[in-house]
């Protein structure tokens, strides 16, 4: 009966957005590339490349017959937007590609017959027509958001209750007036709280609102454009990414040593009217706290007013970048992955003169709606190309999404090529 009921509604999903792919079964799974795409993986899995050169590729969705939305940001002289992918052979690769769009940006997603997709001012959405692999009438704005400099990328997630949630980054590193200015104290109270630095809540459905017309739903958070909602246990997650530069602004207090590592990258669990200290606090992984800032007159050991924040549910290590977060519900991965969180990491910059790291997606078992151990795991890696990285450029790939595929493959892209990759579970 379970079986029956999911191709049923995989079935009514298809007539939303095209033809069905085949599903389940080993033998329908498409034969990996030798090389797994140029990444490594964990035993038992493989991986193929299902396009490639794409572009600033950020998030990927895949639609229930398999079809892939990516969204490309925008560059200098190669404006983005969302680009459709579609394997009409079944050999796991695109052979149809078409583009629409006016404007690029990250964040992208499938909901109730619309596509979502999160410009860095703007989310809009698109009505998608049966059959069809693009819209054929342009996008409806859902809400306009604040144009800033840093911290542009918007994330979104939807609850099933008809509210979507929207992060709203900081334009700032700690919150100095002067910018980021050699040991200048932090603005006290911080007024970009008022309109940044958090996550607000909005009607999925009503055209035409701003913030104002929102809710803050938390605040104190830097930039966090990974962000969903557990499938299963319900509740908002996102990983945050944290401050730069503690030496050059403050070397009096902080050494390379210790800006490469800290502050952590913060996987927070997210419930109304959080507050999780930005930009008066920050987290430190090797000590397990949440310190105050230097712009605040912390040293490197100072709790103070930091012991009201919560902490996160996991720290990483300093400047990986997260880019993207998936709870995995499939079938197709072993029991363990199920219900666990993917984080996909894009790579620092801000550990110079030191190796540079990310570059990677790890993975994070959960049991209901917290993390099992507190641990996380490596689970794609290789993307940097070369081991030290100490350039981000020289990085061969920088992972920025994923998604899963209505098998259960896992499907990861990247913005510095625009390859995308699918993983699949071929047993150990």
């Amino acid at each position: 009966m379970r079986r029956l009921m999911i191709n049923f509604l995989l079935a009514a999903a298809a007539s939303v957005v095209g033809p069905m792919v085949s599903i389940g079964a080993q033998a329908t799974l498409p034969d990996c590339d030798p090389d797994n795409g140029g990444i490594t993986l964990p035993d038992g899995f493989c991986a193929l490349v299902v396009a490639d050169n794409l572009g600033a590729a950020r998030h990927v969705e895949v639609a229930p017959n398999g079809d892939l939305y990516v969204a490309i940001r925008n560059r200098e002289n190669a404006p983005g937007g969302i680009i459709a992918l579609r394997d009409t052979d079944g050999d796991g690769r695109a052979d149809v590609q078409e583009r629409f769009g006016e404007d690029g940006g990250t964040s992208i997603g499938l909901h109730n017959g619309y596509l979502y997709f999160g410009r860095d001012t703007a989310i809009v959405r698109y009505r998608m027509t049966p059959g069809s692999l693009v819209p054929d009438r342009p996008a409806e704005v859902i809400v306009t958001l604040p144009d800033q400099q840093g911290h542009r990328a918007k994330g979104f997630a939807f609850d099933g209750d008809g509210n979507m949630y929207v992060n709203i980054g900081a334009p700032s590193n700690a919150c100095q007036p002067g910018g980021r200015v050699l040991e200048e104290p932090g603005e006290d109270p911080c007024a970009l709280l008022e309109n940044h630095g958090g996550v607000w809540k909005f009607d999925e459905n009503m055209a035409g609102q701003t913030p104002s017309s929102g809710t803050r739903f938390a605040t104190g958070m830097r930039q966090n454009f990974a962000i969903a909602w557990h499938p299963t246990a319900g509740g908002l997650y996102l990983v945050q990414h944290g401050r730069d530069q503690l030496d050059s602004l403050w070397p009096s207090k902080f050494d390379v040593e210790q800006n490469a590592e800290l502050p952590s990258e913060e996987f927070l669990k997210v419930e109304e009217d959080s507050n999780f200290g930005w930009p008066y606090c920050y987290h430190d992984w090797q000590q397990g706290k949440r310190l105050l800032m230097p712009e605040y007159g912390g040293d490197g050991q100072m709790v103070g007013r930091c012991a009201q924040y919560p902490p996160p549910l996991i720290g990483f290590p300093g400047h990986w970048a997260p880019n993207d977060l998936h709870f995995y519900t499939g079938d197709l991965f072993p029991a363990r992955y199920h219900g666990g969180a993917f984080v996909v990491f894009h790579g620092s910059w801000n550990r110079a003169p030191l190796a540079q790291g990310g570059f990677k997606v790890v993975f994070v078992p959960f049991t209901g709606g917290d993390p099992t151990t507190g641990e996380y795991e490596i689970f794609a890696d290789g993307f940097a190309g070369k081991d030290p990285l100490m350039n981000r450029d020289e990085a061969t790939y920088r992972p920025s999404g994923v998604d899963q595929g209505p098998d259960g493959s896992l499907y990861l892209s990247n913005d510095k090529t625009g390859r995308i990759w699918r993983v699949i579970y071929r047993g150990e």
